[in-house]
């Protein structure tokens, strides 16, 4: 498979997380690996290595370029932003924050927006003044902060085109935007974009078109006669907070009522939960078993191509946040197919002794707390093997990250020329602050969840 099947399931412009945590998750997933190859050689040869399997190392040089752009070779500070509250816990800002310090030339350094301030007309933190801002929130927080704590220095930094992601992303930042792109606008968008965008509709009274091209008269009553294939979901949601899925959450009544009331949701085509599926060794109840579980690919690129790529699995929704974990990833280098690579190494785990992986699951746990690799729930759980992807399989990812980037930006055109003001509910207030900060392609970093497969999911032949 040259290719590879699945959609995506969302985007994200304003602020994506997960560029640090894979880095982490490789160095845990390569020594695992060992471990399970000394209790008993595994005939697959893997690498843990690739460059796409750092993304902060593509996402770091993007920030430190920006800072050159504007300040040449001169030293300067890159500041990472994020709500007061997450500054202990999210240890891949803190990660961040050290890596850009360690720079010859340049400090970085962690705070909370209303740490910054203004001295002699710049915006400084501690009296030094900032080149470049990260800010790890979006801007209906940064909003909602300033009403707060008056973080003018902030909104100076977005004027001057200093923060990253650029405000300007944020009105095509919402769930929506997938209904530009299944609607009758799709022909301005990348084939191999619309055909990996799950059908997607803003949900309220209205009358539309299907995912087949019928006629829906009410869309309220068509999601309740049709909920086994369908979610529900904030248009700006995180974490999966919200989510309601056919036949995971059963009751469709329940998931309409909770939609209707917080408004502003979308109802999104269910991507085949099988497609999005691998089995994976377990230890469970004194054995070990093969379990079937979600997983995702969270894609992430900037204004120079693809920086790497996320694996994640658990259940439904895969968000960290809800509970899901992380997996390690692996470029197959042997001889053979993904699906015949996952089932050697699924085959030769469950050949092991228990006590041994037991063993080899007690060091994961403690290299991830060296490591400190939690998240605001607490330690995040880690898959005993590797997602497997081929190098064939990571040129085509490359190819479907220019083109979404592209279609991002025929998006921002859309906005910016008035033709998404009936989609787009944001405040005034907000859309002000995105028109500050227009993007047009500066220097950002994009997320794309793709619920995708490699080969190795349940139903593939």
């Amino acid at each position: 498979m040259k290719e590879f099947l699945g959609y995506h399931s969302e985007w994200n412009l304003g602020s994506p997380g997960g560029w640090d945590y894979q880095r982490v998750t490789q160095i845990i997933g390569k020594a695992v690996w060992s471990k399970l190859n000394n209790i008993h050689p595994i005939d697959v040869k893997l690498d843990f290595d690739h460059p796409c399997l750092f993304p902060v190392n593509g996402f770091v040089e993007m920030l430190v370029n920006a800072h050159r752009s504007r300040e040449g070779r001169n030293a300067g500070l890159i500041a990472v932003v994020a709500e007061e509250e997450t500054l202990e816990d999210v240890t891949e800002n803190k990660n961040l924050a050290k890596r850009l310090d360690a720079i010859d030339g340049l400090s970085g350094a962690l705070m909370a927006p209303q740490d910054l301030d203004l001295k002699n007309g710049r915006v400084c933190w501690k009296g030094q003044p900032v080149s470049t801002i990260f800010m790890d929130f979006n801007t209906d927080v940064l909003l909602a902060l300033h009403r707060k704590h008056d973080l003018s220095p902030v909104l100076q930094a977005v004027k001057e085109r200093r923060v990253i992601n650029p405000r300007g992303t944020e009105p095509i930042n919402v769930k929506s935007m997938f209904e530009v792109i299944t609607g009758p606008s799709s022909n301005r968008f990348h084939n191999g974009i619309v055909q990996r965008t799950p059908w997607t509709r803003q949900f309220y009274s209205r009358k539309t078109q299907g995912p087949n091209n019928e006629t829906i008269h009410d869309l309220i009553e068509w999601t309740r006669l049709n909920w086994k294939g369908l979610v529900l979901k904030p248009e700006r949601g995180y974490s999966g907070k919200g989510v309601r899925v056919g036949a995971v959450d059963p009751d469709p009544d329940e998931a309409i009522a909770l939609a209707l009331t917080e408004k502003n949701y979308i109802v999104q085509k269910k991507v085949p939960l099988d497609l999005w599926a691998e089995v994976i060794p377990v230890l469970k109840d004194g054995e070990i078993a093969l379990e079937k579980c979600q997983t995702d690919f969270r894609c992430l690129m900037g204004d120079k191509g693809l920086f790497g790529f996320l694996g994640r699995y658990g259940g439904v929704p895969t968000n960290v946040g809800s509970g899901g974990g992380v997996q390690p990833l692996a470029v197959l280098e042997s001889d053979m197919a993904v699906r015949e690579a996952v089932e050697r190494i699924n085959d030769a785990v469950l050949s092991m002794d228990y006590d041994l992986v037991s063993e080899v699951e007690q060091i994961q746990r403690e290299m991830a707390l060296e490591h400190e690799f939690t998240y605001l729930l607490g330690p995040i759980k880690i898959a005993l093997r590797p997602r497997v992807v081929t190098a064939s399989q990571l040129e085509a990812l490359e190819d479907y990250c220019i083109q979404l980037w592209s279609d991002c930006l025929t998006l921002e055109k859309m906005w910016l020329s008035g033709e998404l003001d009936d989609i787009i509910k944001i405040e005034e207030e907000e859309l002000e602050i995105a028109r500050m900060d227009p993007w047009a392609g500066a220097p950002a970093i994009i997320a794309s969840d793709g619920l995708f497969s490699f080969g190795a999911h349940p139903n593939t032949s």
